[in-house]
């Protein structure tokens, strides 16, 4: 009798056991695949107190705003096609108040490296063509507009500056706190001079550990950026009488670098910049109704009149960036 209980016993075990493991299995359902949504936008502004573009204020070392919107296309998780509508506000010595921006480009990551290539189109309206004169320095006649406007200072400018850009750019991320990066932009003509402008730079980020400010959800990072614009000649529009076809604008170097802090959606950056353009070749280049005499004669500025646009400049910017996916959800 007792080794018959012990067989019940038994085989009342394993049929339990065998119970028990079918109702985890029956229980644990795999759940259902969640949907891929390939849409995405990013969003943001942002307000500074100088808006510098390549070393240059583009806002006449006064305050400017600006915002953005970027509809984005994953076609995989490593490739991603996007377009983007931008604004920023500036001073241009046409009169022009602002800049418009339209870009569009594919993103691909492969291993460590991101690539970036496409176009950036920046237009200016508003603009208002300043010369002084009813035929420029080659003869070609202008419009009434530009014959009865005249710059103080003897700068002449187009009405509509706009131009576009093609660029590619590279990033390798070494590990979560360093990267390293390269970017080419060219143009047939830069600002709607004639001259073509080639710009070329390294870019590098280093980012702080989060154990420096534990859960505060505060971030730090330093950055900084070292690059060459050069740049052709221009149409007979921006000649001078030693160069009546146009002038060779001077090729310049740039760079900044600085430290910012980000906390959520939020960056605040603060910021050096600075170029190595003279006075009297700023002047040539950007056409500055602020610049004043003050002896900078080269031989594509023969007047003398002398720009601070180029120069050292503190830069300090707040912004807030989101996407869909990750900020609205």
């Amino acid at each position: 009798m007792k080794k018959v209980a012990l067989l019940a016993t038994a085989l009342a075990m394993v049929s339990g056991s065998a119970l028990a493991a079918d109702m985890r299995v029956k229980a644990v359902k795999a759940p259902p695949p969640v949907a891929f949504d390939p849409w995405d936008f990013a969003f943001g502004a942002g307000i500074t107190n100088d808006y510098i573009f390549r070393g240059i204020t583009q806002s006449n070392h006064k305050p400017s705003v600006n915002a953005y919107f970027e509809p984005r296309y994953n076609v995989t998780k490593d490739v991603q096609l996007y377009v983007g509508l931008g604004a920023a506000s500036i001073s241009f010595p046409n009169r022009a108040a602002a800049e418009v921006d339209a870009y569009g480009g594919v993103r691909a990551t492969l291993g460590a490296f991101a690539f970036d290539v496409g176009a950036w189109g920046y237009i200016y309206p508003g603009g208002t063509c300043h010369y002084g004169a009813a035929t420029d320095t080659a003869g070609v006649p202008l419009s009434l507009e530009c014959q009865t406007n005249a710059l103080l200072n003897g700068n002449v400018i187009k009405k509509d500056l706009s131009f576009f850009e093609i660029y590619g750019k590279v990033n390798y991320t070494f590990n979560d706190n360093f990267s390293l990066g390269g970017n080419v932009y060219y143009t047939p003509s830069f600002l709607n001079t004639g001259a073509e402008g080639t710009y070329a730079s390294i870019v590098g980020k280093a980012i702080a550990p989060s154990a420096w400010f534990g859960a505060s959800g505060i971030g730090m990072y330093v950055s900084g950026e070292f690059g060459r614009q050069w740049l052709g000649t221009s149409d007979s529009f921006y000649g001078v009488a030693a160069f009546p076809n146009g002038i060779n604008y001077a090729d310049y170097n740039t760079w900044n670098i600085g430290i910012g802090f980000t906390y959520k959606v939020f960056t605040l950056d603060f910021r050096y910049s600075d170029t190595n353009l003279s006075q009297g070749d700023c002047n040539a280049f950007t056409s500055d109704h602020t610049a004043t005499f003050n002896g900078s004669f080269t031989p594509i500025n023969p007047s003398g009149v002398g720009s601070k646009w180029c120069g050292a400049a503190g830069i300090v910017k707040l912004s807030a960036d989101l996407t869909a996916m990750t900020n609205l959800k």
